[in-house]
């Protein structure tokens, strides 16, 4: 079968002969490069198909041709983890919120990313500090360009805003970045633990996806270990704040000290974040707040929870009148429209003349709660989740200890999870040689079976199936057990790739491992 014009034009197939960019094609004509023009490549394709003498023609395949391609490095290579990602040390909260995607759109979010050409695998973690996207990636640079565009199309930010403000890593440093994120290296609140139950989550989301394959998953549950770790074995989270904290820190710092005890204050909001802003104004010393939340039973939950103090329930189309009595409103909710505009809030009284008449709104919620434009209202200031740096800046040093600390850790792990996602590599070697053996042994059962004839009870037929069974077996074991490799020995698993290689070669799987990949490929290409 000579290589057909119904490649070209197939964008994976294109990924996997290596045809979309200036290569080489390997045939006995020799070495011909293969220019981006189609219409050019066809033609070489055509010639040299032409070219070839009929006996030829019969005896080189398309998948030969690939296994014989030197450039073909998108079978001889394995895919790449990448990190498409956006933060709040890098993207400024107007930008994160429109990038936001719902933990319920994460299962959509997948299936259409894993639809673009080059991405095979995909994660979503997006929270109100970050969206990073993971992805594997055939090609780091196509994927990361295919991302990027699915990333404005879902947004509307210009690829060219997105690119200002990204960050992209690769491999390693990917897997370094998402152990820094677990054990919240990277969170504006040094060692904060909410991050650690959204990485978590990712994984819950994730089971069962379509596309949250055995890579990627892999790399998050293994971040859920290094998180776990790095809390257990350092003392990173001693004294740590979450961002809930230190909203309610900012809110202090922002108020006279002599009204901290007196100040009126509304919660909006009784989720996690809005449960934890509620403990650490009780730690402040504040024993009376109003809730307003869609229903009552979270706001009772909590008050069980923080037994005498006085915490008022009052719904949600009770929020303007509620905020007209306050002097901090905090908002944390999953809205994704703001709850409150300019117009809402230039119609409320002033604040309590303690703390000088203006009211302040701190919003920890990504998409905002509040919007920008109440900030034109003279009687109240807007602070959101980017503001939240004043209070972090404090105590330097002692963060910087911490984070060292949980970097030994972080660098034993991702040694771990590199060498894991090594020896995964011989996963479809193992697999060729179990179907080469039963192959072998079901020809030779049946030419045995003949011989005997047809009067055979079916307790000899069985017997004689088990016997060749368990030679086969017994063959395969010594095998096997030089390709299976934990992960936690490098030269243990320098190893194993060598015995793969050398087996590769002897039973000719490698030709047959080329051909799944195609064939996969190919089906992937139809739905």
């Amino acid at each position: 079968m000579a290589v057909s014009n119904a490649l070209v034009g197939c964008p994976k197939l294109e990924t996997l002969l290596n045809l979309s960019s200036t290569s080489t094609l390997q045939t006995p004509l020799g070495l011909i490069g293969v220019p981006r023009n189609n219409r050019t490549r066809r033609g070489l394709i055509h010639r040299a198909r032409c070219e070839l003498s009929p006996s030829d023609s019969a005896t080189i395949s398309a998948l030969e041709q690939l296994k014989n391609s030197a450039p073909d490095r998108y079978t001889k290579e394995r895919s790449s983890i990448v990190v498409i990602g956006l933060s709040i040390h890098t993207a400024p909260v107007e930008m994160r919120e429109k990038l936001a995607i719902p933990e319920a759109e994460w299962p959509r979010a997948i299936g259409e990313l894993c639809g673009l050409n080059h991405i095979e695998e995909a994660a979503v973690l997006s929270t109100c500090n970050r969206m990073e996207i993971y992805v594997l990636a055939l090609s780091q640079h196509r994927g990361v360009k295919e991302v990027t565009e699915w990333m404005s199309k879902t947004s509307g930010i210009p690829v060219s805003e997105i690119c200002q403000h990204r960050f992209l890593l690769y491999n390693k440093d990917a897997t370094q970045h998402i152990f820094e994120v677990s054990a919240g290296l990277d969170s504006l609140v040094l060692g904060e633990g909410q991050i650690l139950a959204q990485v978590k989550q990712v994984v819950k989301v994730g089971q069962g996806v379509n596309g949250f394959g055995r890579n990627i998953s892999g790399l998050f549950k293994h971040a859920i270990t290094v998180g776990k770790r790095v809390r257990t074995e350092t003392n990173i989270a001693a004294g740590a704040v979450s961002v809930s904290s230190a909203a309610v820190e900012l809110a202090l710092m922002k108020l006279p000290e002599s009204s901290h005890a007196s100040a009126r204050m509304l919660i909006i909001g009784a989720g996690k974040m809005g449960k934890l802003v509620i403990k650490h104004l009780v730690a402040k010393g504040c024993n009376k707040m109003v809730v307003v939340n869609r229903s009552e039973e979270r706001v009772t939950v909590i008050r069980e929870e923080i037994p005498g103090v006085e915490i008022t329930y009052r719904p949600l189309d009770e929020m303007l009148a509620s905020a007209a009595e306050a002097d901090v409103v905090f908002t944390s909710t999953a809205s994704e429209s703001p709850l409150f505009l300019k117009e809402h809030v230039e119609t409320l009284p002033p604040a309590s003349p303690e703390i000088g008449g203006v009211r302040l709104f701190v919003d920890i919620s990504v998409p905002r709660n509040v919007g920008s434009c109440v900030n034109e209202v003279e009687t109240a200031r807007v602070y959101n989740v980017d503001d939240l740096k004043e209070v972090v800046a404090a105590n330097k040093e002692d963060r910087l200890r911490k984070a060292m600390e949980a970097q030994t850790i972080i660098a034993e792990e991702s040694n771990q999870f590199e060498a894991w996602r090594d020896s995964l590599e011989t996963v479809p070697t193992i697999k060729k040689l179990r179907a080469y053996a039963e192959r072998i042994r079901m020809a030779e059962l049946e030419k045995c079976m003949s011989k005997m004839g047809d009067d055979i009870n079916k307790k000899t037929t069985r017997a004689v199936d088990d016997l060749s069974r368990g030679i086969v077996n017994r063959f395969l074991h010594g095998p096997m057990q030089h390709l299976r490799c934990d992960g936690s020995d490098s030269r243990t698993l320098s190893e194993t790739l060598e015995n793969m290689h050398a087996l590769n070669r002897m039973y000719g799987l490698e030709k047959d491992i080329l051909e799944e990949k195609l064939k996969a490929m190919t089906s992937g290409q139809q739905k």
